[in-house]
């Protein structure tokens, strides 16, 4: 086997909070991310889910360097990502681009489709001399479907799923080994949606590339991914492949996510049992002890509150079988639910 393009462990990512205006003094941190750990292979789509505000975005930061770890370590073919500075680290910018969330905002008004798509050539000369930089814009502009010859107008002239395009037609541009999509199609109409996932997942056949793709929307990530990251309160809860995420999920925050997915079937609608959640999100900067999500869980007992659950195999009722054919979970009674659509 292959080894990992990136492996990540025990990722954490704390912002401080802070108290005062002339003499601040830091009162407590944000665990936006808390000791995160997974690993993504050549042509791999690892979709993390989960719902506002449980770090998906912040592990995209970490990821592409725009925020710094502040503990774990994350290697990219095998050499430290968090160590490489000056030269080092721009080659590592090279083999990892972002498509950002909202197309509307993450390209610059002011240039033309031609010198956003171009730019990365202007920090990377060496990946195409200065008089063929045009023509290589308008071929990156025919792969993600749009005109060549618009190469001329400006990000306001197209509409919200061709500035999209223009996004991953820049991220493309210095042929990356990993793209980070950070919730790349959630501003976009449902039809535009399923244009562009179907243009990402084109895109992976043909040049090989690994996704991270970060969603809320289950039904989006079922689409493109070969794994799934469940995230809660900053940490993964359960891990797995795709049909093991989808039709035996194991965690009960898991299970309530999916039985919150629309089901167009009446029927099936009908035969499913909706988990409601009751309770609020606890707060990040003052998580509950041991499982975070035991203030939201029916299945919730005295352990819970006592012991962190580790994310491991386990067997129905939470115990732990390391030999036993399944998918990690981070639940000390977890169980298959019954009643999710598969």
């Amino acid at each position: 086997m292959t080894e990992p393009v990136l492996q990540v462990r025990d990722l954490v990512k704390h912002f401080p909070v802070t108290q005062g205006v002339v003499f601040k003094r830091t009162i407590g941190h944000v665990r936006a991310v808390d000791g995160v750990s997974f690993d993504l292979n050549k042509g791999e789509t690892l979709g993390v889910v989960g719902e506002s505000g449980c770090g998906k975005s912040t592990l995209a930061q970490v990821l592409m360097r725009l925020e710094q770890p502040t503990s774990g370590t994350a290697l990219f073919e095998g050499a430290d990502m968090f160590a490489k500075k000056g030269a080092e680290l721009r080659e590592l910018r090279r083999q990892m681009q972002v498509v950002l969330q909202d197309p509307y905002t993450s390209l610059n008004p002011r240039k033309t489709v031609g010198d956003i798509v171009g730019e990365p050539f202007e920090i990377h000369p060496e990946v195409a001399p200065k008089e063929d930089r045009q023509r290589r814009v308008q071929e990156l502009l025919d792969i993600v479907g749009l005109n060549p010859g618009h190469i001329r107008r400006y990000p306001h002239q197209f509409s919200g799923g061709q500035r999209q395009r223009i996004g991953i037609a820049r991220a493309l541009a210095l042929r990356p080994k990993v793209i980070v999509c950070d919730e790349p199609v959630s501003a976009l109409d449902v039809s535009i949606q399923a244009q562009v996932m179907n243009l990402l997942g084109e895109l992976q056949s043909e040049f090989g590339l690994s996704y991270i793709f970060i969603a809320h929307d289950l039904g989006v990530v079922r689409h493109l991914s070969d794994r799934v990251a469940v995230m809660y309160l900053g940490k993964m809860v359960e891990t797995g492949t795709e049909d093991q995420i989808y039709e035996h999920p194991q965690h009960p925050y898991t299970q309530a996510l999916l039985s919150s997915v629309p089901v167009p079937d009446p029927e099936l609608r009908d035969r499913r049992e909706t988990i409601r959640l009751s309770g609020d999100v606890p707060s990040p900067a003052n998580p509950p002890s041991g499982c975070r999500f035991r203030t939201r869980c029916w299945r919730a007992q005295d352990l819970c509150a006592e012991q962190q659950p580790e994310l491991e195999v386990r067997l129905d009722g939470g115990r732990i079988d390391p030999d036993a054919e399944g998918h990690p979970s981070a639940c000390h009674f977890a169980e298959q639910h019954p009643h999710v659509v598969k």
